[in-house]
């Protein structure tokens, strides 16, 4: 069984007690996010988890408790954008995201840290332009410290578009993006790293960019020394490429606050929820 942590939340910047007392305790308690009164219990031990996957834009919090993974087979999925406050508001600046990631990477390999560099999105002045400078200076950071880099392009649900019309944000226009990619794609050779897609439409092949998965079958089977996981993941979007998962997050819980999530509905909920929680409770 692979185990995500988390699609739904950043267990790894702010429930990291919470997910190490489960890996104590051997389980957590999983409320289906369409029917509360639907609960799983995931089974946490070593012999019944295949992979972690972690989701983080700031997994600090767990970088001195790594040893209590020594049994686990697992990896990062490491967003580091670069914003700014006024679009990921509660992500530490840019210089100390990537100093963590530096040190991540320097303790656990660079086929380990998956850099995360999505959603790409326009908003003032945030164009092409300025994504092809962050994205180099970026990459130039964390030259050595990993192997490839996983891109998105925004989608614009219904829960964010209030937030997104007061920035006058959008997508990238479909000769934007094949664009964007392409340069991505030269930019990350040159720092030693290759460029995928996650879970999008538009064949970047072309232009060096290949279609990726977050949770990846291959790569799990590469750090456990086993087979490639094959089985599709379910109630995921038809472009998505992962394999099945177990996600033991909870939405409305990410105190990043980012303009672009689709995972909380409104700040007020993400603050009471988390004002709320209990490090000690199996559910989160």
């Amino acid at each position: 069984m692979i185990v995500s942590v988390s699609r739904r939340t950043d267990i790894p910047a702010f429930y990291a007690d919470w997910f190490f007392n489960r890996l104590r305790e051997g389980f957590a308690c999983v409320r289906n996010p369409m029917n509360a009164a639907q609960v799983r219990r995931v089974e946490l031990s070593p012999d019944d988890v295949g992979c972690f996957v972690f989701w983080s834009k700031n997994p600090a919090p767990m970088i001195d408790r790594l040893a209590l993974l020594d049994d686990y087979t697992y990896y990062f999925q490491f967003t580091v954008n670069g914003y700014g406050a006024d679009i990921e508001p509660r992500v530490p600046p840019v210089d100390e995201v990537t100093a963590t990631f530096a040190r991540l990477s320097d303790l656990i390999g660079p086929r380990r840290v998956v850099w995360r560099y999505d959603p790409v999105l326009f908003a003032g002045p945030i164009d092409a332009g300025y994504h092809r400078r962050r994205f180099e200076a970026i990459a130039k950071r964390l030259c050595g410290r990993t192997e490839r880099c996983m891109i998105s392009f925004v989608d614009i649900y219904g829960k964010m578009r209030r937030r997104f019309d007061a920035i006058q944000g959008r997508g990238p226009s479909a000769d934007e993006t094949l664009s964007l990619a392409a340069d991505f794609a030269r930019i990350a050779s040159v720092y030693g790293m290759r460029v995928y897609t996650c879970a999008e439409k538009a064949d970047l092949e072309s232009v060096g960019v290949g279609h990726g998965c977050c949770v990846d079958g291959r790569l799990i089977g590469e750090l456990s020394g086993g087979a490639p996981m094959v089985k599709r993941a379910s109630g995921q979007r038809p472009e998505c490429g992962c394999v099945q998962s177990v996600d033991i997050g909870r939405y409305d819980t990410c105190v990043h606050n980012c303009l672009y999530c689709y995972a909380n509905f409104g700040h007020e909920r993400v603050m009471c929820n988390y004002m709320e929680h209990d490090p000690l409770s199996p559910f989160m």
